[in-house]
């Protein structure tokens, strides 16, 4: 009878753990353009923390840095200076630090008098999703959560090529359904709302 216990508990155990398994492998599957971001915690570095699926609702602007990287750190006044910049698409900017240690990602902010809302990716569910293998990394995302573009490299975001380029992007995917509220009008493919 112990066996049968023990046989039990271990079927139990292995099972658990391959659900667990699967579901982080699930996880760290890079979303393809097109493909709508999964909800994910975002920890704060300078401000409340928040969900990912929190910021639908209007297009948003991930970048992916490190206090490390020269081109991250050459790219972050221009992201600044955007963020400050009226456009005809509405858009939010967060940025989402890969830095192992959150005190330096914490200083290179405070040295860049940074605004715009930052997190701290320690775990690198949102670098393994956005498929962050080179950064900086630029994602453009509907108000729906939809990939619409990945933009690896620095660049100067606040410069009228820069400029054209985002007003381009969302225009587009508002004239194919997405509503600057997020909302749809039409049967094009979009991202189911977060049950949370």
């Amino acid at each position: 009878m112990k066996w049968l216990l023990k046989a039990l508990c271990v079927t139990i155990l292995c099972a658990t753990g391959c659900s667990i398994g699967v579901a982080r492998a699930a996880s760290s599957v890079e979303v393809p353009v097109g493909g709508c971001l999964r909800d994910v915690p975002l920890r704060a570095l300078n401000g409340p923390a928040l969900r990912l699926a929190q910021l639908r609702g209007r297009a948003l602007i991930i970048n992916v840095w490190a206090s490390w990287c020269g081109p991250c750190r050459e790219e972050m006044s221009s992201l600044e200076r955007l963020a400050w910049t009226r456009l005809p698409v509405r858009f939010r900017i967060i940025g989402v630090s890969i830095d192992d240690d959150p005190r330096a990602a914490r200083a290179f902010l405070r040295s860049e008098n940074a605004t715009i809302s930052q997190f701290l990716d320690s775990r690198r569910r949102i670098e393994r999703m956005l498929g962050a293998s080179t950064i900086p990394l630029t994602v453009l995302v509907a108000a729906d959560g939809r990939i619409l573009a990945k933009l690896y490299g620095a660049r100067d975001w606040s410069a009228p090529g820069s400029l054209r380029l985002i007003t381009r992007t969302f225009g587009a995917a508002v004239r194919l359904g997405t509503t600057a509220d997020g909302g749809r009008r039409s049967t094009t493919p979009h991202c189911p709302r977060s049950k949370s």
